[in-house]
């Protein structure tokens, strides 16, 4: 892995980029005792992961967008990896469940082949995160051969039925780890992250990760509408929190979100322009940047949004962004605009515009 300066945040025109040799951050740490390398995605990186736990397997939940970044990081690590290698994705870069808004769970990518990461390792990286020091530099992410191996099954792929799977997916300590046993698992895995297509019928794909043993200990699973759909969890999670009645057992809370969830989901126009508090001029100017549907708003968050109009030298103030929150989550309470604010520290170096409207 070459490494060089970092920067701060990851360029728009690359915000999207899940091809070969796409930037990540990397940071030395000590993890129960040993030196290791913690590699993740830069700030401004337009993508986005849920985790849960369904039917005894935990879940990496996405779009198709995702799956891509998945199977390049995977891709990736199969051929970088060095003892002590660590790939981790953490906040800004995980949503609540597009079901129910269940917080999700950090995901650490542990080569096994290479890295030991037992229960005393997951506490000290979990100490960690977020972190708080800029990081030591910057890595390319190479992933040679994965575009010709999604376009034409190689042979090792066809004959991996032959070979027994013994990567694992579990929680600990917080964490949510993915860990191959060997690179050939590694690459087995990316592939079938990589190829999950969400253009069929019913919007949704999936594949197991480790070994089947009456159910799969992991899956990714994508959806084609899973921004919508998180934001859509969320505004359901907080009309059902806001009521004097809500229960406080999550068992109890979740069926009472799908049922509100369904119920916004069927009475929801997609267009920004039909969306509120957003007003006329607000949804003109986010169509005139390309934010024409309430999908694509999701998609880019409220701060993408917000730096979309900014960059157009339009006259944006806060409560422009807390409007593009309440539109894309239902609400922005005062403990989210904090996160916002944060978020916009970190996404640009240039001072927060005065009030313009």
């Amino acid at each position: 892995m070459a490494g060089r300066t970092a920067g701060a945040v990851q360029r728009t025109g690359n915000a999207r980029h899940a091809g070969d040799g796409m930037k990540l951050h990397r940071r030395a740490v000590r993890l129960d005792g040993r030196p290791c390398t913690v590699v993740g995605l830069r700030p401004g990186t337009a993508v986005r992961f849920g985790t849960n736990r369904f039917h005894e397997t935990w879940h990496v939940l996405s779009d198709g967008h995702g799956a891509r970044v998945l199977g390049r990081l995977l891709w990736g690590l199969s051929y970088q990896a060095r003892p002590g290698t660590l790939l981790v994705v953490d906040r800004p870069f995980l949503v609540p469940t597009p079901f129910d808004a269940d917080p999700p769970d950090p995901i650490v990518i542990v080569p096994g082949w290479c890295t030991p990461f037992g229960r005393r390792a997951a506490r000290d990286l979990a100490r960690r995160l977020p972190p708080r020091a800029a990081p030591d530099g910057t890595v390319r992410w190479r992933t040679h051969g994965l575009d010709a191996a999604l376009r034409e099954e190689p042979a090792w792929v066809r004959d991996s039925w032959r070979w027994p799977e013994s990567g694992r997916v579990e929680r600990t300590n917080g964490l949510i780890a993915l860990a191959p046993s060997t690179p050939r698992e590694a690459r087995l895995w990316a592939l079938a992250a990589a190829g999950l297509d969400t253009s069929g019928r019913y919007g949704m794909d999936y594949t197991y990760l480790g070994k089947w043993d009456h159910s799969a200990p992991g899956e990714v699973q994508v959806f084609r509408d899973f921004h919508r759909d998180v934001s859509t969890a969320r505004r359901a999670r907080a009309e059902i929190l806001a009521r004097p009645d809500a229960p406080a057992d999550g068992a109890e809370l979740r069926p009472l979100v799908w049922r509100r969830h369904g119920a916004i989901g069927r009475g929801r126009s997609r267009r920004v322009r039909n969306v509120r508090p957003l007003g006329r001029r607000d949804a003109e100017r986010l169509e005139a940047v390309g934010v024409w549907t309430l999908d694509a708003l999701a998609s880019i968050g409220a701060v993408g949004a917000y730096l979309l109009l900014w960059d157009r030298a339009e006259r944006v103030d806060e409560d422009l962004l807390w409007a593009l929150e309440t539109a894309v989550a239902g609400d922005a309470a005062p403990a989210r605009r904090a996160e916002l604010l944060r978020e916009l520290a970190t996404r640009t170096k240039r001072p927060v515009p005065a009030p313009g409207r």
